[in-house]
């Protein structure tokens, strides 16, 4: 018996649930698109989405099941929603960072977070970010957070410095 994972984000657009699937895909390693669902003649009055096209886009980033529906413009994404993508080292964080805010919002970039080209919310976050926050030295940690404030792309050297003390 195979195991099904019990939380699957559910990612509302208006038409461009297959564009984004593909563009994720694109952008994370291990990752596919699994099924795609359209729609029927069934439920027109409801959906008023033309037979045959596309409903829902099933697929996996790095074995992370999503699930993309074209419901319309009813809904938007906004920050209150986000994506972490932990780094393990400044070479992930800036194929990341330059792949998702590829037409992106460059006034929603602050502090690792971005805004995609579909309104989706990312945090690009390097692992020695968290490490170096959780240190039980306060004087460190609020050096750091000090220095994040002040990027857009986190840079992973620039973070050590100011937790080590230096400039």
């Amino acid at each position: 018996m195979s195991r099904i994972q019990k939380l699957t984000p559910c990612l509302w657009f208006d038409d461009q649930a297959e564009a984004a699937a593909q563009f994720y895909c694109s952008v994370f390693e291990h990752s596919t698109i699994t099924a795609i669902t359209r729609y029927g003649a069934a439920g027109f009055e409801f959906h008023g989405r033309p037979e045959g096209s596309v409903m829902t886009v099933s697929f996996e980033l790095d074995g992370q099941s999503f699930t993309a529906l074209n419901g319309g413009p009813v809904f938007r994404f906004n920050e209150a929603i986000s994506f972490q993508v932990n780094c393990h080292n400044q070479f992930e964080v800036d194929h990341f960072w330059n792949a998702l805010s590829v037409g992106g919002d460059p006034q929603a970039q602050q502090c690792g977070w971005l805004k995609d080209r579909f309104g989706l919310s990312w945090q690009i976050v390097p692992i020695a970010l968290t490490d170096m926050m959780k240190d039980p030295d306060t004087a460190k940690s609020q050096r750091v957070m000090q220095a994040l404030l002040r990027m857009k792309k986190l840079d992973i050297a620039i973070l050590e410095r100011a937790f080590n003390g230096q400039s």
